[in-house]
């Protein structure tokens, strides 16, 4: 109880003073604290169906998709991110953990990822604080993390104080987490917070002449558990999506359960409204630490090809989302696992472990190294990837369950598409919905025109004379560090440029040779979103004639990106060549769209997108008003007529995006992009900066290395200046 800080260049301890000098001598809480259990009874699942509990499993709000809550956030912002919610070229949400990068160069970042178990602190609390624990490592272990004591982890602890026995659970849930299971596994929880009053308590009026009747609302216990580390290579992140072009595999079940399958608290448990049971429970915290020495080892042998964490909904979810992530089929063989009797309890336990795909190849190798971390009694082959788009379950020669990928895909995502269909327009969630019924759908795909890796502005020009570009922005812009990080790679020198540096006069645009509208939130989207931005130059006359005379100068170049792309398209009246262009509204959708949307470069005079015609590539889409519209009837006739269209949204098939969410705002024509008549002036609504690196893209092709397709914009604009 003493906090020392030595200091070995002075040879000094600037802090060397007893902890109770810092928090002084607070008066120790009190509480009559009761003891309860439930007793512990059997799960039999013989009577029930295993079709049925499938479909039941899959719509289970904690099982089910959760598009609906990701699709509406920005998930894209500060171009560190590495992996999202979002995976594979059909973007399925099954991402076990986030990875960002440090910087944007190099490939060294960091991980988070998530744990809890709240179901089964109704029947064994400090079981619920060990699941929680163990599930944000099997997570977490999805990203290439040198040791699992480099992993932090953050608690958050949510209790009725007070009620029954909730606070008995509570110590013995806080004593089982702190002072058994992460000494034991190396890790420490620096942080955390507490919600003690889980419980509400009101009166309601009863009928003439009766008392009022007293109600409450109580919160089981519950641990949220958020873990963080350091990643030593972000580009060994491990995903859910199956790997259906690398030959011959296996998929392969590591189960720390040990055979074990309770039911307690599980899903299958909760849509039968059978929650009594045995709950799970992480027996021996050796195998845990040992399941990340082995998943380790396997990556960094080069042995693995995806992995998934088992958890909400067992072993049967934890496939199914793999394969909806691949847009493929599976034989599910359980004949390894136990009897046919066994089956449900072998697909639906949430017992700890994770799945691994590996070449048929390498299954010596890689049970060579689960027989050296002792796991050898817990691997076991589970699946194989099969051609045929369906979901087979066997156990040896008894076909048990056998439906399309497709169909369980939809009721896995029903849930979501109704909650989204109440909140949004109500079309748009239909038309997303039903992308799921094309099984031959593409998904995302790349269409170069270009040499990727070319850098095509290196052999023109002079590479100690930098151009300066002006990263503007305004009040609640937040794009405008990796706006400056793109343009500083393309060989610019990038000047972080606020609305009052020019309304001042501190800073003139004549100082530039190109200027960039940055995306972001400016006056947080209250006032028609840039439209408030552009009023700030058109109200001012001296910025008016600031900006008319900038973009009367042959010399200069401009790009509008998101919000900025909506303030330049109100500044049309002050640039030559920019008739007929459109404002930009709110969405179709009537929300909030991040997405990562496929485009084509089409063919205009726009200095930022020449020699990249007829090429596709996704982009980050960010967004909450981006649908072009039009004052007159005519005007997008004659922008068409006028090759004035730089970008459109395209579908996975490569055809202009009519319907959502290819076309993620609703825009005529598909339009994601214009230009100016000479090309000096681009304007587009996805966001080329956050995504200018492969290790940036949510999705790419595995031979991109170090460059992404907008690279090539950037690298445009410098060529251009010469």
């Amino acid at each position: 109880k003493h906090i020392r800080l030595d200091d070995s260049h002075f040879s000094n301890s600037p802090i060397d003073l007893p902890m109770e000098l810092l928090f002084g001598k607070p008066p120790k809480m009190h509480r009559d604290v009761k003891s309860g259990k439930l007793p512990a009874t059997d799960f039999s699942t013989a009577d029930l169906d295993l079709a049925e509990s499938i479909n039941r499993v899959l719509a289970l709000p904690s099982v089910a998709s959760k598009n609906f809550l990701i699709t509406i956030g920005d998930r894209t912002i500060t171009g560190l991110v590495h992996r999202d919610q979002m995976v594979g070229p059909w973007q399925v949400p099954v991402a076990d953990a986030a990875v960002t990068s440090t910087a944007y160069c190099g490939y060294v970042g960091e991980a988070m990822a998530m744990g809890e178990r709240t179901p089964l602190a109704l029947f064994d609390a400090a079981a619920s604080g060990r699941m929680a624990i163990a599930e944000s490592i099997t997570n977490i272990a999805s990203a290439s993390i040198e040791k699992i004591g480099d992993i932090k982890l953050s608690a958050n602890w949510m209790v009725a104080a007070g009620h029954g026995s909730e606070d008995q659970k509570l110590f013995a849930t806080v004593y089982a987490v702190a002072m058994d299971l992460c000494p034991k596994l190396g890790i420490c929880i620096p942080v955390g917070k507490d919600s003690m009053s889980m419980r509400t308590v009101w009166s309601e009026e009863g009928e003439e002449g009766m008392p009022a009747a007293q109600k409450s609302n109580t919160a089981p216990l519950y641990l949220i558990v958020s873990a963080f580390s350091p990643v030593d290579d972000i580009r060994k992140t491990l995903t859910p999506q199956l790997q259906t072009d690398k030959g011959n595999s296996s998929l392969l079940l590591v189960d720390l359960g040990r055979g074990k399958n309770r039911l307690g608290g599980s899903a299958l448990a909760q849509v039968y409204s059978r929650m009594q049971g045995v709950v799970p429970d992480l027996d021996e915290p050796n195998d845990l630490l040992a399941l990340f020495s082995f998943i380790n080892e396997c990556r960094n042998s080069e042995l693995l090809l995806a992995y998934h964490d088992r958890s909400y909904g067992g072993l049967f979810v934890t496939l199914a989302e793999m394969a909806f992530a691949a847009h493929c089929g599976l034989v599910i063989q359980l004949q390894a696992l136990g009897s046919k009797a066994a089956a449900l309890d072998n697909l639906f336990a949430e017992e700890l472990g994770a799945v691994i795909q590996i070449r048929q190849q390498h299954i010596n190798s890689v049970m060579d190294l689960a027989e050296k971390h002792g796991l050898a009694a817990c691997v076991n082959e589970v699946a194989q990837v099969n051609s045929e788009d369906t979901l087979q379950i066997l156990c040896g020669d008894s076909e048990l369950f056998s439906q399309s990928r497709v169909e369980l895909q939809r009721q896995w995502s029903a849930t979501s598409y109704h909650m989204q269909s109440i909140r949004d327009n109500s079309d748009c969630a239909s038309e997303e919905y039903d992308v799921i019924l094309d099984g031959k759908d593409p998904g995302l795909s790349v269409s170069l025109s270009f040499d990727l890796n070319e850098d095509i502005s290196a052999p023109y020009i002079n590479v100690d004379a930098r151009p300066r570009v002006a990263v503007l922005r305004e009040q609640g812009v937040n794009g405008q560090i990796e706006m400056g990080a793109v343009f500083d790679r393309a060989r610019f020198d990038a000047i972080d440029v606020h609305m009052t540096d020019l309304i001042s006069g501190r800073v003139s645009l004549d100082q530039f040779n190109a200027l960039v509208a940055c995306g972001g939130f400016s006056y947080g989207d209250v006032l028609g979103a840039g439209g408030g931005w552009a009023k700030t130059i058109l109200f001012n006359a001296k910025l008016r004639a600031q900006f008319e005379a900038y973009f009367n100068n042959p010399d200069t170049l401009t790009l509008g990106v998101c919000n900025g792309c909506q303030m330049i398209s109100l500044l049309q009246g002050l640039i030559p060549g920019a008739d007929h262009w459109p404002n930009f509204v709110r969405n179709r959708s009537e929300q909030f769209e991040g997405r990562f949307s496929l485009v084509r470069v089409e063919s205009t005079n726009s200095a930022f997108l020449q020699g990249m015609e007829d090429s596709r590539f996704p982009l980050a889409v960010a967004h909450g008003e981006g649908r072009a519209e039009f004052a007159a009837a005519d005007d997008l006739e004659k922008l068409q007529s006028s090759n004035a269209i730089a970008l459109r949204y395209v579908d996975s098939y490569g055809e202009k995006a009519e319907r959502y969410p290819a076309n993620p705002n609703g825009s005529l024509d598909a339009i994601a992009g214009i230009a100016s008549k000479d090309g000096r002036v681009t304007i587009m609504m996805p966001h080329p900066e956050r995504v200018f690196r492969a290790s940036q893209n949510s999705w790419h092709p595995q031979d991109w290395s170090e460059d992404a397709p907008s690279m090539r914009m950037f690298r445009n604009a410098r060529k251009w200046l010469g």
